[in-house]
């Protein structure tokens, strides 16, 4: 881990203990207000959990919805929600879906950990699939590709729903790799609750790629920066896991602090907990 990295973890747990990762000064985030902004994006969509919370969730197959570990546990109990609980609904803007579906089952990284307290480790593994109870056969709703590794320096775009946003998407472009390790991306990218999942694209060949998905929010050097997980071999683990598993998930054993205590989060009663 390079010494950029080591300095932002000393970092991360105080920040998102402020519940707030705050809006950068000249910030490009924009909301995607109209039918034409919107309509390239559709494969994004909002991850509805439980009653109360929501993330954001990247089509990356007709079936299977790609976003953050930590979105499918309960905040205070550390278990795992039930997948009956679970809805992605994609190009959701203005209180309407292009489609709507249910979860059948959902798999997280092998690796990540409710009781890591070391928050890089956790964020490098801090990816999930699931799998909807119906693929979307929808020819204006294209699963996107995804690109491996983006180097520093490399421009990207993030997709998202958060707190005071939910109701349509957000687009920030650009925003840039700040540094990498092997498996986690810091980034200039702004972020609130509820953007948890969100796809980080790269632009390749003209094409929108994905790249990472948010994990966290942390300070360095009196900055606000995101940070995610590269994907790649975390994803190939994921869809490996997905065709050995029965069904059944699996969810790690839960520490005897909640998750919210563990990621340093205060429960304010706010319903964007994710």
């Amino acid at each position: 881990m390079n010494k950029f990295l080591k300095l932002l973890s000393l970092f991360v747990v105080g920040v998102l203990a402020q519940q707030t990762a705050g809006l950068a000064d000249g910030s490009a985030l924009r909301k995607l207000l109209t039918a034409d902004e919107a309509r390239a994006w559709r494969a994004v969509g909002r991850l509805n959990i439980g009653k109360n919370s929501f993330c954001t969730g990247t089509l990356v197959a007709p079936d299977l919805v790609l976003t953050a570990a930590h979105c499918l546990y309960d905040p205070d109990t550390g278990q795992p929600v039930d997948s009956d609980q679970i809805e992605f609904l994609a190009g959701w803007r203005n209180g309407q879906a292009v489609a709507y579906r249910k979860a059948r089952r959902f798999v997280v990284h092998d690796d990540y950990d409710l009781d890591q307290h070391v928050v890089l480790k956790r964020v490098s593994s801090d990816v999930a699939l699931i799998e909807l109870d119906r693929p979307i056969r929808d020819s204006s709703i294209v699963p996107f590709k995804r690109f491996k590794r983006p180097n520093v320096g490399a421009d990207v775009k993030v997709v998202s729903y958060a707190k005071e946003r939910a109701g349509a998407p957000s687009i920030e472009e650009p925003c840039s790799v700040l540094d990498t390790d092997d498996r986690t991306l810091v980034l200039s990218c702004t972020v609130d609750f509820g953007a948890s999942g969100s796809p980080i694209f790269v632009i390749h060949h003209g094409e929108p790629k994905i790249a990472s998905v948010v994990s966290a929010m942390a300070k360095w050097r009196d900055r606000d920066v995101s940070l995610g997980v590269s994907l790649g071999r975390p994803l190939e683990d994921l869809f490996d896991k997905l065709k050995l598993t029965d069904g059944i998930f699996q969810a790690h054993r839960p520490g005897s602090l909640s998750l919210s205590e563990q990621l340093g989060r205060s429960n304010t009663g706010t319903n964007f907990i994710k």
